[in-house]
């Protein structure tokens, strides 16, 4: 109930924004609707999940966060600010595929969902356990989409339609939990495959960040301010290429740490001989 509660009390914050939920036209408001509707369906089915499957560690806290984040990202100021500045619209999209993704992996809530929703969507859950053992191949899914997303044509479509404004952020959050999920949920065989997938990110990212911040004009149209454009470019760059290298050594860490564990539990018998 108390998740329930918040997601009543985020939404009804955000009805004087442009982006309003009951304040628009019913047509306008519809793709708002049913991004609500299946924001607030996955966070309430958690919540009922985690009454019959107990999340691990601060599993629980990590989903909460990221749902707390994606309604300030998609109902907040910040999606109002976003239609007028690329430097804001950038940090949204850094929010869905640097900050909500990751956590929606590292919450883990396949299980609490399962639980609630029993065989109806198994195939959609074997799919996701599935693509979750080929993080190259998902890393460069997730990267066709941010490429196909920043060229200017859809970049403008998905500002000035709200079904295609649903659908970008829709495949962005999508894509990047499935390449997070692969990456950081790899097991020690696949961890050279998930460390190779951070790189590719990393470097495809970065090069579309210095496009944007060394170009000497504005590429989604000429009121867009050029300088921020390249504020957006250094944003995607530095800040973005930072967590793709923290998330690298994360994995490296446990990697190696579980490596060690290994090797001293190999090692204790013949000690003890």
């Amino acid at each position: 109930m108390r998740v329930i509660a918040t997601i009543g009390l985020l939404l009804s914050a955000q009805t004087a924004t442009a982006h309003s939920l009951v304040e628009n036209p019913l047509s306008q408001r519809l793709p708002l609707l049913l991004s609500a509707l299946l924001l607030g369906a996955a966070w309430v089915l958690y919540g009922f999940g985690a009454r019959r499957v107990r999340p691990h560690g601060l599993e629980a806290l990590w989903l909460h966060l990221a749902m707390l984040i994606a309604v300030f990202a998609v109902f907040g100021p910040l999606d109002d600010w976003a239609e007028t500045s690329t430097s804001w619209h950038m940090l949204q999209h850094m929010l869905f595929m640097l900050v909500i993704a990751p956590l929606w992996a590292l919450a883990r809530p396949l299980p609490q969902w399962r639980a609630v929703c029993g065989p109806l969507l198994q195939p959609l859950w074997r799919g996701v356990l599935r693509a979750g053992r080929y993080p190259v191949p998902l890393a460069m899914l997730h990267g066709a989409l941010i490429w196909i997303w920043h060229t200017p044509s859809l970049y403008i479509l998905a500002l000035e339609n709200l079904w295609w404004h649903m659908l970008e952020h829709a495949s962005f959050l999508f894509s990047a939990w499935l390449f997070w999920w692969a990456c950081l949920r790899a097991p020690p065989r696949q961890v050279p495959q998930a460390l190779l997938a951070i790189l590719l990110t990393l470097m495809h990212t970065g090069l579309l960040g210095a496009l944007l911040t060394f170009g000497n004009s504005s590429f989604y149209g000429a009121e867009r301010d050029l300088a921020d454009q390249q504020l957006a470019g250094l944003l995607m760059w530095v800040p973005g290429g930072l967590v793709y290298l923290a998330a690298a050594g994360w994995i490296t860490w446990r990697w190696l740490a579980r490596s060690w564990r290994l090797q001293q539990g190999a090692q204790a018998p013949s000690n003890s001989v």
